[in-house]
């Protein structure tokens, strides 16, 4: 409670509700417009938290075990500069984890107020559902409703122009604004919410990002098989359902059969691409195994030794990252930052979920999925630690704990806003 304002009841505190509703009911909106306007957004939302945090005097969750955590993993992401062999590459990215620290604060000192996250979550399930329209238009067109496509061949880039990672940006909302509907409407409308999540999985898989598609059909799978409100029989049917659908669709389309299928065998067998990258990344590992070249040096280490002798040409592939997050913090955190950095997030949301698994909520649960498909061992995946990647994790991982009235860091204080 700001001290003699009361937030929902004065002209004062309906105006800071409304300014950080906004700011965080644009963020998927952000996210689409590019890096700049997300990152611009969010150091908004945490400048303005912190002027709010500094006049209200609440600082009681500095000592909030999560918070502890996470400034762990960010004194360690300065270090990491510290030891990096160029410095120069990783000091922005590894200092402005704080902006992350500070949404997940912010993320669940508003999100306390039911009324507060209900008309975020909202706006977030407009926008989402928006974004799949627009790639079944494009995914049938060729172009989506701004003219953006043919970027890359046939693979559905959405508002996102030219890169295809709207697939992966569905993924991060679509299970917690499932798991919220299913919590708003106490399952009246669970059939109608079903066919949603079905919605946003075909619009994912439409995007043809195989490894988002992956993910995306496990965390469906995976919430439907802990839903509680459908039998064990009705669960096993629409599994088995779904993986028909989807392979008679592969087979029936001459895109779908070479991206899903005759891609897929020639990375593992003939191109082999993928093995390449994490042999490149695991060699990068094996050259400085303690504690790696450093956050967002992987680019620096396997260019600038190609460029300078031949003696690395069959080990090293010049690229930004191994494309595999294992291999990613092996090769740029070495041991014992990979340690580390993996023990934070197993006390972060791993250890919650073990001795809370009865207590999650479908939100939670949502973000969770999400968050551990991340560390899903041989898919690929993008650079964990670049704007967009830990954007969206940190807002997941917010979003596990300020869902929960037991795990919120500010719901210990009785004194809530409003």
């Amino acid at each position: 409670m700001i001290k003699n304002i009361h937030l929902n009841r004065d002209i004062f505190g309906k105006f800071i509700n409304n300014y950080f509703i906004t700011l965080f009911s644009l963020i998927p909106i952000s996210i689409i417009l590019g890096s700049t306007v997300s990152l611009i957004n969010i150091l908004l939302i945490d400048i303005s938290f912190l002027f709010l945090i500094f006049y209200i005097r609440e600082f009681y969750f500095l000592k909030n075990k999560a918070v502890k955590y996470l400034f762990l993993l960010y004194f360690y992401l300065l270090f990491n500069s510290l030891i990096s062999i160029d410095p120069s590459e990783g000091i922005f990215r590894n200092f402005g984890f704080i902006r992350i620290i500070i949404l997940f604060v912010a993320v669940n000192y508003f999100f306390n107020q039911k009324f507060f996250f209900e008309k975020v979550f909202f706006v977030w399930l407009i926008v989402i559902f928006f974004v799949a329209i627009d790639i079944l238009l494009e995914s049938y067109t060729g172009r989506n409703m701004l003219g953006y496509g043919e970027a890359y061949g046939r693979r559905v880039v959405s508002f996102f122009k030219d890169e295809p990672i709207v697939g992966g940006y569905i993924n991060a909302f679509y299970l917690i604004l499932i798991g919220f509907l299913y919590n708003k409407f106490n399952l009246q409308h669970k059939n109608k919410t079903l066919l949603l999540s079905l919605f946003f999985l075909f619009a994912i898989f439409l995007t043809g990002e195989r490894s988002n598609t992956i993910k995306a059909f496990l965390g469906i799978t995976f919430f439907y098989i802990f839903f509680k409100e459908y039998k064990l029989k009705y669960k096993i049917t629409f599994i088995i359902t779904g993986l028909i659908f989807f392979i008679f669709i592969i087979l029936n389309s001459e895109y779908f059969k070479l991206r899903y299928v005759d891609q897929v065998k020639s990375l593992l067998t003939k191109n082999k691409i993928y093995f390449k990258l994490q042999k490149s990344g695991y060699q990068v590992f094996k050259n400085n195994i303690f504690f790696g070249v450093g956050n967002k040096n992987y680019r620096v280490e396997t260019c600038a030794k190609l460029d300078k002798t031949n003696t690395l040409k069959n080990k090293y592939i010049c690229t930004t990252h191994p494309h595999q997050i294992y291999i990613e913090l092996l090769s740029e955190h070495g041991l014992f930052g990979s340690i580390f950095i993996l023990f934070i997030f197993y006390k972060l949301f791993l250890s919650k979920l073990i001795s809370n698994l009865n207590k999650i909520n479908y939100i939670q649960f949502g973000s969770l999925i999400y968050i551990s498909l991340i560390f899903t061992p041989l898919i690929p995946s993008g650079a964990f630690f670049n704007d967009y990647s830990i954007t969206l994790f940190g807002l997941n991982l917010a979003i596990f704990y300020a869902a929960s009235p037991k795990m919120n860091i500010f719901s210990i204080n009785k004194n809530k806003i409003g």
